[in-house]
């Protein structure tokens, strides 16, 4: 065959023109496989791989505990915003590192002289209700009941005490039991939770069917150590942030991102260093960076991932304001192709709002995507919903808007101490997604069929494809992009998904 249709991944590239995602198009593969034969898992850091390419941003009206546990479930990861105290910070990974384990080691546990009040709390901030009770309120305590569901659905009176409620026919398993077992026992008793109890009745440990349930339905989970779904955390780059580092490091978290608009500055250098050098085994995200430069010296900071995306954010006026950034998708391919010369994945952080964006940044290099606006919109973002014409909507902010600011929003910004604060980001509202346990599969499924059509079975394949020029790219006129999309209609129903 002579001279091939379409442009090379570097030959797109080579515009003096920044590029954004809705300016080319990837041509068409050859396609020898079914969708559900595509593989998604990819390297979130040089040292961590997750099952899906999605990451959740670290923003206060996005990731919470909620939203870190179903995109783990699901086989991505949420990184918990820093716009808070450091122990509200620790409390968000504490519960989703407590959330779903073989053998709850740290279960929350209650005493008989709390009240069912105390229960609903517990309830409405994890999600589950089944809490041992023991005398003092404390694991390693001697176990006296359980209070479940059951025990208190139709109690009105929500002051009453526990110890006039709880289960005292309780169903135990002795410390040392295996996993097998304890499994075994939980689908036989059909009972709700198991407490492993010691020689001498004290709580130990707890063992939970939905976690039985949760391993069954989500085969592509984001674990680590001891089978505990995987979340990052973000800090900055003040000295404050090393007191929250510790506290985060002793709630497990698997990954730190170290947050800044800008990421090539001293600021974060002497932090990422600060990072590696005391704890040596966890993975650092550094950025945010968009050109080869800021890469270069990151890199040799020490950095295990590199977040790329500087102004391009649905919310994000940096490049309007500052006159300083990149377009979305040149940034992308320039710093993937540089930083893959180190072994260092990079994600793409912002200007993605459909799933198509998500195939075109991969298809850039990037092995991960990061998303804001896509997420906040659902039930597991932060929030409270409000109507506004009859939209059911939630609020979406950017972190440099001022409204974040006033939280502490302008540490990413290097502005927390100026008198004068000029905004980098706007708030304003996003359109209900309904649930992450059905937009999440969505995008996947979408993905699947998109690397089917580009003709790339896996993300490693794609990449190949790029470097080498098997795979072909097309720039696309104003008039191309409006064919592209949905034209010449009198009306039509929009999918709920894009």
């Amino acid at each position: 065959m002579g001279k091939r249709d379409g442009l090379t991944g570097k030959d797109l590239m080579g515009s003096r023109s920044g590029i954004s995602f809705n300016d080319f198009i990837v041509l068409p593969g050859y396609i020898d496989f079914i969708p559900d034969e595509v593989f998604l898992e990819t390297h979130l850091t040089r040292n961590i791989k997750i099952k899906t390419p999605i990451v959740s941003s670290p923003m206060d009206t996005v990731t919470e505990s909620r939203m870190a546990i179903i995109l783990a479930l699901l086989g991505g990861i949420g990184i918990i915003h820093y716009n808070n105290t450091i122990e509200e910070q620790v409390d968000e990974v504490k519960s989703v590192k407590r959330f779903e384990n073989d053998f709850i080691t740290d279960p929350i546990v209650l005493s008989p002289e709390n009240i069912i009040r105390d229960v609903d709390r517990i309830k409405e901030k994890y999600g589950f209700s089944g809490i041992p009770i023991t005398e003092d309120g404390k694991i390693y305590s001697k176990l006296v009941g359980i209070v479940t569901n059951r025990d208190i659905d139709f109690e009105k009176n929500r002051s009453r005490k526990l110890f006039e409620v709880m289960t005292t026919n309780l169903l135990t398993a002795k410390k040392g039991i295996s996993l097998k077992e304890a499994n075994e026992i939980l689908k036989t008793s059909k009972k709700g939770k198991l407490p492993i109890v010691d020689d001498q009745g004290c709580l130990v440990a707890l063992m939970s069917r939905n976690d039985l349930l949760t391993n069954r339905e989500f085969p592509l989970a984001s674990k680590r150590s001891q089978k505990k779904l995987m979340v990052g955390a973000a800090i900055s780059t003040k000295d404050e942030s090393k007191e929250r580092l510790d506290e985060l490091i002793k709630a497990g978290i698997d990954v730190v991102v170290i947050d800044s608009a800008q990421g090539n500055s001293v600021y974060q250098i002497d932090m990422l260093k600060y990072v590696k050098n005391k704890y040596p085994e966890l993975d650092v995200i550094g950025g945010n960076v968009v050109t080869e430069d800021q890469c270069e010296n990151l890199i040799k900071a020490g950095v295990d991932a590199l977040r790329i995306g500087m102004g391009s954010g649905s919310i994000c006026i940096t490049q309007t304001t500052m006159a300083v950034g990149r377009a979305q998708a040149t940034s992308i391919y320039k710093c993937a192709k540089y930083s893959k010369e180190f072994g260092i994945p990079v994600l793409a952080d912002g200007g993605i709002s459909n799933i198509g964006h998500i195939a075109k940044a991969l298809a850039l290099g990037a092995s991960t995507t990061m998303m804001g606006s896509m997420f906040a919109g659902t039930e597991e973002a932060p929030g409270e919903y409000l109507y506004d014409d009859g939209v059911r909507l939630k609020k979406y902010r950017g972190m440099a808007s001022f409204e974040a600011m006033e939280k502490g929003g302008s540490k990413r910004y290097f502005a927390e101490d100026s008198k004068v604060r000029v905004a980098q980001g706007v708030s304003g509202t996003v359109v209900d997604k309904g649930s992450m346990f059905d937009y999440i599969p969505y995008l996947i499924q979408g993905l699947n069929h998109s690397f089917q059509d580009i003709g790339a079975r896996d993300i490693g394949k794609l990449h190949k494809m790029l470097y080498s020029g098997d795979l072909r790219f097309e720039l696309r006129s104003h008039s191309a992009q409006r064919e592209g999309g949905v034209h010449d209609m009198h009306s039509y129903v929009e999918p709920k998904y894009m």
